[in-house]
């Protein structure tokens, strides 16, 4: 065993990457809270103006993917915390 690889190491190691994960894994909540803002003002634009539904819809699909792919970035980033 290498000399700075003792127990004690490996146990800070091991509890700091389950810390960074779960603090990686906060950029979900984001995501979430832009999703719900862009539906939401999809709502208010198709009450205000209906005629204009299938150009906003295509609008909101474009938010809608940004703001997910977010989402999983911040999930890959606590894999490639927890498993590095």
């Amino acid at each position: 065993m290498i000399a700075n690889q003792t127990v004690f190491y490996m146990a800070i190691v091991q509890g700091s990457k389950y810390i960074g994960a779960g603090l990686a894994t906060m950029g979900v909540i984001g995501a979430g809270i832009g999703i719900g803002v862009v539906f939401g003002g999809l709502l208010v634009a198709i009450s205000r103006n209906p005629a204009k539904e299938q150009q906003l819809m295509q609008m909101v699909l474009l938010g809608f993917a940004l703001t997910e792919a977010m989402g999983l970035l911040a999930i890959m980033m606590a894999f490639l915390i927890l498993y590095s």
